[in-house]
């Protein structure tokens, strides 16, 4: 009996020392709790914001939790923390390793540029396996075009943004995967997430409204490899531009999303190699939309749109070729279900169009006409119903 009790003891020592019991809570209040506890956290503590209502945050904090034992930021209560107010800095910016941020509310916040900075809710910066889920992101607004509401950013890797709400949020890109020259996010997993009641932007050229934007700049750097998942989303009455999802890089998956009553498409306005599998999409204005080369578009279902599925003509051709817009080549088109709609599949839209002016040629070297159609597709065993053009070619 002595003998097990030592061993008891023993292994109870062990335990604590090994850190397995010795995760601690830290319970805030203020911008400043919050830093303290971020400096003292260890992996598999909690830092949890007492329920409330907050104003002008404005965090920069690193952290390291482990894959066993992340660290978990989270409300008090689910919904009882609310963020809102004015803000040109990001209220959370996160360098965080294996960090869980969830259950938070942003509400009626309103964003704006100074001092060199850009106000966010949420910034993911050369984070690893970091994960955002179960917050809400309503009426909140931006008051510069192409700012964002949730970004990740820098060389970081394998994080997700799931199970959030954006609702009713205006003149906003919602969230952004940001590529530059140097810069670009791995694997980074979207799912699950709802956009509802997104309103026309604001702009003059109605542009800068997406809910979910995978790179920036498909003239110069579409071709670079972000290699992400957005999936099982859903899409509800999303008007902001003409683009919901909009694909600016390559090798990215998006997968059984679901689209209905959006005035605006799936659309691969820059980058290559990306698969559009299992999408619904219902009603709205069309369903989707390629540039580039080698996507692959299967099992897509598409009702109640003007046109199921458009291929624009292109500036230039091509991976290695830079122009405002790539003429689709290799793609395969295939088993896609499209009914109710003008237009089953249209090959060459855009034809001719002149670029003049919609662009700075000295910074995106670019002919400037659509004269270059769609070429070497394959559009195959897709089924139509009541559809009045089943596929044309312009």
């Amino acid at each position: 009996m002595k003998k097990a009790l030592n061993y008891f003891l023993l292994l109870v020592f062990s335990l604590s020392t090994s850190g397995i019991v010795s995760a601690a809570e830290y319970k805030v209040g203020s911008q400043q709790e919050f830093e303290a506890a971020t400096g003292k956290a260890k992996p598999g503590d909690i830092i949890t914001i007492k329920n409330g209502e907050y104003r002008g945050w404005g965090t920069k904090v690193d952290l390291s939790g482990s894959e066993k034992m992340p660290i978990i930021i989270r409300a008090e209560k689910d919904g009882g923390v609310v963020f809102t107010g004015e803000y040109s800095a990001p209220i959370f910016h996160l360098r965080a390793k294996h960090t869980i941020f969830r259950d938070i509310n942003f509400k009626n916040c309103i964003l704006s540029k100074a001092n060199g900075k850009s106000g966010l809710l949420i910034e993911l910066e050369e984070s690893e396996n970091c994960r955002v889920t179960s917050c809400v992101f309503e009426n909140n607004r931006v008051i510069v075009q192409n700012m964002s509401l949730v970004v990740i950013s820098g060389n970081g890797k394998n994080n997700e943004v799931d199970s959030c709400r954006f609702l009713n949020n205006k003149d906003a890109q919602d969230l952004k995967v940001h590529i530059t020259r140097t810069t670009c996010p791995q694997n980074t997993l979207i799912q699950h997430n709802l956009w509802r009641d997104k309103e026309k932007v604001s702009w003059k050229n109605l542009n800068g409204g997406e809910c979910v934007q995978i790179g920036q700049e498909p003239v110069l750097l579409g071709t670079i490899k972000a290699n992400t998942i957005v999936r099982e989303n859903t899409f509800i009455r999303c008007n902001g531009e003409a683009e919901v999802i909009s694909n600016k890089s390559s090798n990215n998956k998006y997968i059984r999303n679901y689209l209905e009553d959006c005035d605006g498409e799936i659309v691969m306005r820059g980058g290559h190699n990306c698969l559009i599998d299992s999408n619904v999409i219902k009603g709205g204005n069309s369903g989707i939309r390629l540039n580039g080369s080698e996507h692959v578009v299967l099992h897509n279902e598409i009702s109640g749109v003007k046109t199921g599925i458009r291929l624009l003509y292109g500036a230039a051709k091509g991976k290695l070729e830079t122009g405002f817009y790539i003429a689709p080549s290799k793609c395969v088109i295939e088993s896609n279900q499209i009914r109710d709609c003008e237009t089953g599949i249209l090959v060459g839209d855009s034809k001719n169009t002149d670029l003049t002016g919609r662009f700075d040629p000295a910074k995106y070297p670019s002919p400037l006409q659509q004269n270059i159609a769609p070429f070497d597709n394959r559009i195959e065993k897709n089924k139509f119903k009541n559809v009045k053009k089943e596929i044309v070619w312009n």
